[in-house]
C-alpha cells in the first residue's frame, strides 16, 4: 500500500487559473489528464517524486457529477471554497479491502487528451465524503508504464502531508498503520474544525519547501 495521489478540488471555472497558480508556486507543469466520464469530472496532473502525483480536479456540468460519489464530492469541497479534497492510496489487489470492507470497488476510467482511456478500480469514496481523513483505495488496472505519474518531467517532492482526524480511526480503515506517504515525508497530525488534508508542504527544484494549503 503506496501514496498515489492528493487531490485538490476546484470549481470549473478556477481550474485553469488553479492550474496556473500551483504551477508556479511548486515550479512545476501540469498536464491535461482529461475527463472522468462516469463521475462528471475533469483533472490536470502533476507527476512529483515516488511515483505520486497531484491532480486539480473539477466537477463539469453534467448529470454524473450529481449522481456519483466522486463527482459530489469535488463539487462540494469546491462549492465550500475549494482545496484539498483527499488522498489515495494503490494496492496491488483491491480485493483484500473488498473483502475486508464488505462491498465492491466501482470502475473508473479516464480519457486522456491524446485518446487513451486510463483504467482503475476504486473504493471508499463515500467513506472520504464522511470523513475527508479517510483516503480512498485505488488498483490501477492499465499498463504501470501509463500510471499518471509519468506523464511528464519531475521537479518536485511531497515532503509532508498535514492531517486532522482521527489517527487511530485511519489506522483501522487502512487495515494498519499510517506510514509516511512517500519515502522520507512524513504525516503531521493536526488540529483543525473538520478533518481531512489540510496542507501539503512541498520542496521544489530550487530547494526551498512551499506548503499548499
Amino acid at each position: 500500500m503506496r501514496l498515489d495521489h492528493l487531490s485538490y478540488a476546484v470549481s470549473n471555472h478556477e481550474l485553469v487559473d488553479t492550474v496556473q497558480r500551483l504551477g508556479l508556486q511548486l515550479g512545476g507543469s501540469f498536464t491535461d489528464g482529461g475527463r472522468h466520464p462516469r463521475f462528471g469530472t475533469r483533472n490536470f496532473v502533476l507527476p512529483i517524486e515516488g511515483g505520486v502525483y497531484v491532480e486539480v480536479v473539477a466537477a463539469l456540468d453534467h448529470p454524473a457529477s450529481d449522481k456519483a460519489p466522486f463527482g459530489q464530492a469535488v463539487k462540494a469541497r469546491a462549492e465550500d471554497g475549494g482545496g484539498w479534497l483527499g488522498f489515495a492510496v494503490a494496492v496491488d489487489d483491491i480485493s483484500p479491502i473488498e473483502e475486508r470492507l464488505g462491498r465492491p470497488a466501482v470502475d473508473g476510467h479516464r480519457l486522456r487528451p491524446d485518446g487513451f482511456d486510463l483504467t482503475w478500480k476504486q473504493l471508499g469514496v463515500n467513506d472520504l465524503i464522511g470523513d475527508a481523513s479517510l483516503p480512498y483505495f485505488i488498483e490501477w488496472t492499465s499498463e504501470p508504464s501509463q500510471h499518471p505519474s509519468l506523464s511528464g518531467p519531475v521537479h518536485v517532492a511531497a515532503v509532508a502531508c498535514e492531517i486532522a482526524g482521527d489517527r487511530e480511526r485511519v489506522r483501522e480503515w487502512l487495515g494498519g498503520s499510517v506510514e509516511s506517504p512517500i519515502g522520507g515525508s512524513d504525516i503531521q497530525w493536526v488540529e483543525a474544525e473538520e478533518n481531512g488534508l489540510i496542507a501539503v508542504h512541498f520542496r521544489t527544484a530550487q530547494g526551498d519547501i512551499v506548503r499548499v494549503d
